[in-house]
């Protein structure tokens, strides 16, 4: 007899299983989601805020972002990994994922915010003290319109990021998705780690290089 394959459901199968709290993961995919979730959420935290802060500079200058050699920023993988789970019960209620968001968002920028500037000797990375719209404003890490922003770039991290990398770990078998998510997942934990040790043994790091390359940093 021949066995049948199991039909391989498409995104929107997926979409609604994921949703309607019908999914049904495996141990390697669960890992292999949150691995993709790191790398995608780092890479877009990076992107957003190279155009944002092109756009709010207003000089005609793209500026680099970012401490790595990859287009990758670990705060906003850090919040991702915290989103996801909590927010996971309430993805039927697309207010609830927006209100936990809003709050996970902008306790992590003002913790990360205020222990950058402790530890730092006053370093910042960012600062709403001198923005317009900073109602809400706490120390200069984080203010009301922060949050909201963040909360929305949320919602689409909810509803669809993970999607798709959940219509990945269906879709592909279990070694090509296995591949694409270590191998993604290791360059950018690789890097991390790698200007890590180099700043810390005060050697030249990817801010060093891209500095060297006329890049200015803001």
């Amino acid at each position: 007899m021949v066995k049948k394959s199991k039909k391989k459901l498409g995104f929107k199968e997926n979409y609604q299983d994921y949703i309607g709290g019908k999914l049904r993961l495996k141990t390697y995919q669960k890992v292999g989601i949150v691995f993709l979730v790191v790398v995608i959420a780092g890479l877009v935290g990076w992107l957003y805020e190279f155009v944002f802060t092109f756009v709010n500079e207003g000089t005609g200058q793209w500026y680099m972002k970012g401490g790595n050699l990859l287009p990758w920023m670990n705060i906003y993988a850090i919040g991702a990994l915290l989103v996801v789970p909590l927010t996971y019960k309430f993805r039927r209620y697309t207010w609830a994922v927006f209100v936990i968001s809003f709050f996970v968002t902008g306790t992590v920028e003002l913790i990360a915010g205020w222990l950058v500037y402790t530890i730092g000797d006053g370093t910042r990375y960012w600062d709403y003290n001198g923005e317009p719209w900073n109602f809400g404003n706490i120390g200069g890490f984080v203010c009301f319109l922060s949050a909201t922003v963040f909360a929305l770039g949320c919602l689409a991290l909810v509803y669809v990021v993970v999607p798709f990398c959940v219509y990945l770990a269906r879709r592909m078998n279990r070694r090509g998705f296995l591949t694409l998510a270590i191998v993604l997942f290791g360059l950018v934990m690789i890097d991390e780690v790698a200007n890590l040790t180099l700043k810390n043994l005060d050697l030249p790091t990817a801010m060093d290089f891209y500095e060297a390359q006329g890049w200015e940093y803001r």
